[in-house]
């Protein structure tokens, strides 16, 4: 606080002198001729005691309130200072929060990438194998659909066969045998079907 004052001090004064030069170098401008005489004293005393007057007087009546609104300015700069402060903190924070969040978007996503493949490999593997199920099926009945036609085929050519060797023994046998022949092989038949 000490030093606050002194340095003020010092700096009233050499406002003071800097003041006094001013008026004295304005007086020599204005008196032209007077001036060439020399310094007037009693004119420079007059003014510096004047303006420390008005100065005293100043610093007197406002004199706390300047250095409270000074104070307060400094107070107020240094609250700014510590707001923005704590604002770039806060920035910072959020920044590194997003940037912690865009992370985790990328691996979500990739996550997801990954879920989505696994199951769309899933439902191709379950596809195929359904697709190989009832193609096997469809083997599978065509192969007994075949094995059926191909049984009813050799029935109908053993049929045809059977019919073809009867007509064919009947032809050769009515050939070779007379109708006495014939009666006698009839009776027989008749004979065995009767007693069976």
């Amino acid at each position: 606080m000490k030093r606050h004052h002194r340095i003020a001090t010092v700096v009233l004064v050499v406002l003071v002198l800097g003041v006094a030069a001013l008026a004295y170098a304005q007086g020599d401008a204005e008196h032209g001729a007077e001036a060439a005489h020399g310094l007037n004293w009693k004119d420079f005393m007059f003014r510096v005691v004047n303006f420390l007057l008005v100065f005293g007087v100043i610093a007197k009546l406002a004199g706390k309130k300047i250095v409270g609104f000074f104070r307060g300015r400094t107070q107020q700069i240094e609250n700014q200072l510590t707001d923005l402060d704590v604002r770039k903190a806060d920035a910072a924070r959020r920044l590194a929060e997003i940037e912690a969040s865009i992370s985790n978007l990328a691996e979500e996503k990739a996550k997801i990438e990954q879920e989505y493949r696994r199951q769309g490999e899933a439902l191709r593997d379950s596809i195929i194998a359904a697709a190989e199920a009832k193609a096997e099926q469809i083997r599978g009945q065509a192969t007994a659909t075949a094995e059926a036609e191909a049984r009813v085929a050799v029935e109908k050519i053993r049929a045809e066969l059977a019919e073809s060797v009867v007509a064919s023994a009947k032809t050769m046998l009515q050939k070779k045998l007379s109708a006495k022949d014939q009666e006698k092989l009839v009776d027989e038949y008749l004979t065995k079907v009767v007693f069976n």
